[in-house]
């Protein structure tokens, strides 16, 4: 298996899926607020906004019908010790107030494969990103050429992501715990992997 060395810390380029097979299961521990009125996002929004870095990711409803691409229903944004799940399909200015995080250039937001986030997010309300690090990009000063979430974060922290609630129904009336666990979970990675990553340089 081929590593690249960072300063201090030695990194694997790739691993496979049988290697993260044997990977303890990683867990969020964190505190998860659920968000689908007006009322709970404006509060929301006044926490999220004293932040300096967040993590983030969206979900949507898997289509199982050729050519049918369902809207994104739900933005993840995370701290070290909470991630706050807007449930974008609840309320219809949900998007007004996110885009408010969006395009905060004060607030640097970490996700993965943000392109796809973007053009989904932008079909429900027009934004403009600012200060977005897309960590398939950023990981490869390391020399990591795994470009997927569960593979980055096994080789970076040697445990495992389940992906078994990736195509559940995410616009079901209510999230199972499983789904609200998994939904945290991604966009608290993705903020966690960057602030491993970045203090192996300081």
């Amino acid at each position: 298996m081929n590593t690249i060395s960072s300063q201090s810390k030695t990194f694997k380029t790739s691993i496979t899926k049988e290697e993260i097979a044997e990977l303890p299961i990683e867990e969020f521990n964190g505190q998860i607020e659920v968000v689908q009125t007006i009322e709970e996002a404006k509060k929301a929004l006044g926490i999220l906004k004293e932040q300096k870095l967040l993590g983030f990711d969206s979900e949507t409803k898997p289509s199982f019908v050729k050519g049918k691409i369902n809207n994104v229903c739900l933005i993840q944004l995370s701290t070290l010790s909470t991630c706050y799940l807007f449930r974008i399909n609840m309320a219809e200015m949900l998007s007004d107030i996110i885009s408010e995080i969006m395009e905060n250039e004060n607030i640097m937001k970490i996700g993965l494969s943000l392109k796809d986030d973007f053009s989904g997010i932008n079909k429900l309300q027009n934004f403009s990103p600012n200060n977005f690090i897309d960590l398939q990009k950023y990981v490869k000063q390391f020399g990591i050429a795994d470009n997927s979430l569960s593979k980055i974060y096994a080789i970076v922290f040697n445990k495992k992501i389940s992906k078994s609630q990736r195509l559940t129904n995410w616009e079901a009336e209510t999230l199972t715990d499983k789904q609200m666990k998994y939904a945290a979970l991604d966009a608290w990675a993705a903020l966690v992997i960057y602030q491993q990553l970045k203090n192996e340089v300081k």
